[in-house]
């Protein structure tokens, strides 16, 4: 039987680490979510940051992105570490409305001022009315 030269064991040993490692990867991959989450009153990047920093320390949390001109909060997640009603909880807990999760109350008054909306005497900027003739009219009726 001929003799395998030296680098060619080299090669095929680092070959069959490298198929063992990706092997190991792959049945390790956890099932991650990508959420979009809607956040109207966090409208500031101090509202962006103080969210951004709290979601980031809950274990399963990937990354967070924090969209506050659309008051849209983005959370990438691993399913089976926490799940999406956990998450609008914990925004719920920091005092801002998550989809259909209201704000807790006593996080909402502990906010700065800045982060208040306007009609409790925030810093948020008052929604702005829509320019005339954008809206529909509606047809005079005879």
């Amino acid at each position: 039987m001929p003799e395998i030269h030296p680098r060619m064991k080299y090669f095929l040993s680092f070959l069959f680490v490298c198929l063992a490692w990706s092997y190991t990867v792959s049945a390790q991959t956890k099932a991650q979510l990508t959420a979009k989450i809607k956040t109207p009153n966090a409208l500031c990047w101090e509202c962006e940051k103080r969210i951004k920093t709290t979601l980031s320390r809950y274990d399963g949390v990937l990354s967070v992105a924090v969209n506050y001109r659309r008051g849209e909060t983005t959370v990438k997640y691993l399913t089976d570490r926490i799940d999406i009603e956990q998450i609008k909880t914990a925004i719920a807990n920091m005092g801002y409305d998550a989809d259909d999760v209201s704000a807790d109350e006593a996080a909402y008054k502990r906010l700065p001022k800045t982060c208040k909306k306007f009609e409790d005497g925030g810093g948020h900027p008052k929604p702005k009315p829509r320019p005339a003739g954008t809206e529909q009219e509606e047809p005079e009726q005879p």
